[in-house]
């Protein structure tokens, strides 16, 4: 039972904190996950997230299922998912219409215009992080691949217009195929 108070803390807590979206309460998340809790190694959660986002939906309700899944079955998981999506549907009712009363003033502009800067840094804190697992050596395999598949996804998704659901197959595709091991 501690376990499942702890999980629905650890999310709760992350998600409550994190402003701007899923990608940038993913470092949140790994602070409790990896840092606090130590449910999982720092290549663990990587390979969750990498897994994680390869799969449609939400990476913030995916990540907390599969980490309540993995440190306490069942329960974990709806512990976890009811500590992601339970307090802030909550919140959102509660301020949405707070929030269209407000919109035009000027303290809430700045507030938004003040946070954003915040999350521009916590998504580069998550793509810094990520990185270190795209040239992670892998036996058997040039060492520079991983790097070659993540450049080959930017330049079709981001200058050809590709859906990025193609791009995630075809890695997927070469990573089953050169990235074995």
């Amino acid at each position: 039972m501690l376990k499942l108070w702890h999980l629905f803390l650890a999310f709760g807590t992350a998600t409550l904190l994190g402003y701007g979206g899923g990608p940038s309460i993913i470092p949140l998340y790994e602070h409790q996950v990896v840092g606090r809790y130590r449910w999982l190694t720092s290549d663990d959660f990587g390979q969750a997230l990498a897994f994680g986002n390869a799969l449609p939906g939400p990476i913030a309700t995916k990540l907390a299922a599969y980490i309540g899944f993995k440190v306490a079955g069942w329960a974990g998981a709806a512990a976890a998912l009811i500590a992601v999506v339970l307090p802030t549907a909550l919140v959102m009712i509660l301020l949405a219409g707070v929030m269209l009363k407000l919109t035009g003033n000027p303290i809430i502009k700045g507030m938004i215009r003040g946070i954003q800067p915040v999350i521009f840094v916590m998504m580069a804190m998550l793509a810094y992080d990520f990185a270190k697992y795209m040239f992670k050596p892998v036996p058997g395999a040039a060492a520079f691949l991983p790097f070659l598949i993540g450049a080959f996804f930017f330049v079709l998704v981001q200058y050809y217009q590709v859906n990025a659901v193609w791009g995630i197959l075809l890695a997927l595709a070469a990573g089953g195929l050169f990235l074995r091991g």
